[in-house]
Parts: structure tokens; C-alpha cells; sequence
């Protein structure tokens, strides 16, 4: 990720979306009104950062559910020339991985485009006006689970929940590139 060339910046409002999850049902920003955070995960199916990091997640997710804190994962990868990516595997991971959180596909990469993400993971953290408070890693191993020595997502989450400054605000994120059509 560039930090240099970031297209939301922080405090930038979130940008809206309408895309189809993996359990069926359609969602927008509006789903996630009345939530303290909201943290948006560009993510896919085939990337071993993006498989090494899922359980972490997860962990996220019931962790800080509880907090008024909502976890969204968003597959923007083409899914022709990586059918690994595609709608009906991100349905099978859901089931298979039992996702705690919505999966969302973005078929024509406008949501993306929007965000400016780059690569999976890639997290953005909004308040609960939605105005951007983190981009960046989940933390500094997301394939090697016992290697983690910065938890900078979860350290960002648990600033913004306890109305405290967010130390680290920008991070480069780890992954693999975004699959663009």
C-alpha cells in the first residue's frame, strides 16, 4: 500500500455502497447505523494473508461485537481470471469458515475504486459518523498468527471505543494486490 497516494484520507467520510453478501441478504452503509465503528476489510478468498489472518477476524468480530463494533468484508477481485474469487466461493467460505461477519462482494470494483484500497487485507476504521480514523494492516503478520507484535487494528478499535486518540492512524497494509479487471 502507498500511503503517499491514499485516495480516503483520515476523517474522509465513508463512502455509500449496495452490494449482495454471501448470506444472501443486501447491504448498504445505512445497515450499520447506531453502530460505535464500523470496520470495512477489502479481502478475498485465494490470498494466504487474507486465509492466515481470517481467524483474527473473526476473533475481532466477537470481540468487539459487543462493543457496538461492526466487522464487513468486501471481495473486490475479478473473478474471471481468479475464480477462486468468485460469488458462489465467497457463499462455500462463509459457510465452511462460519463468518461472523458480513462478506460482501463488489462484482464492478466501484467500492474499491472508492475506498482506494490496493490490496487483502486491507482495513479502514470509521467512527460512528463514519468519518475514517485507521487504513491500513490488521497487524504486522497476517500469515504467521504467532509472529504478531503490533496489533494496530485492534489497537485502533479499542482508541476509538474508549474515545481515546487513535496512536497509529496510517499503516501500510500487507497483502496481495486487489485483482482489477
Amino acid at each position: 500500500m502507498n500511503i503517499q497516494n491514499l485516495k480516503l484520507k483520515i476523517g474522509d467520510k465513508a463512502p455509500d455502497f449496495r452490494l449482495p453478501g454471501a448470506d444472501g441478504k443486501m447491504y448498504s452503509l445505512n445497515n450499520f447505523k447506531g453502530k460505535k465503528a464500523l470496520v470495512i476489510i477489502f479481502m478475498c478468498n485465494h490470498c494466504p494473508y487474507v486465509q492466515g489472518s481470517l481467524e483474527r477476524i473473526k476473533a475481532i468480530q466477537n470481540e468487539f461485537g459487543i462493543k457496538s463494533v461492526q466487522v464487513v468484508g468486501i471481495n473486490s477481485n475479478d473473478e474471471i481470471n481468479y475464480p477462486d474469487d468468485s460469488f458462489e466461493k465467497m457463499i462455500e467460505i462463509n459457510k465452511e469458515k462460519r463468518l461472523n461477519f458480513p462478506y460482501l462482494r463488489d462484482e464492478n470494483q466501484a467500492v474499491a475504486s472508492a475506498y482506494g484500497a490496493q490490496c487483502t487485507p486491507e482495513c479502514f476504521v470509521f467512527d460512528e459518523k463514519r468519518a475514517l480514523k485507521y487504513h491500513g494492516r490488521i497487524d504486522n503478520s497476517p500469515k504467521e498468527p504467532s509472529a504478531v507484535q503490533t496489533t494496530d487494528l485492534r489497537n485502533a478499535i479499542e482508541a476509538l471505543i474508549h474515545n481515546k486518540k487513535i496512536v497509529v492512524e496510517l499503516t501500510p497494509a500487507i497483502g496481495c494486490s486487489i485483482k482489477w479487471k
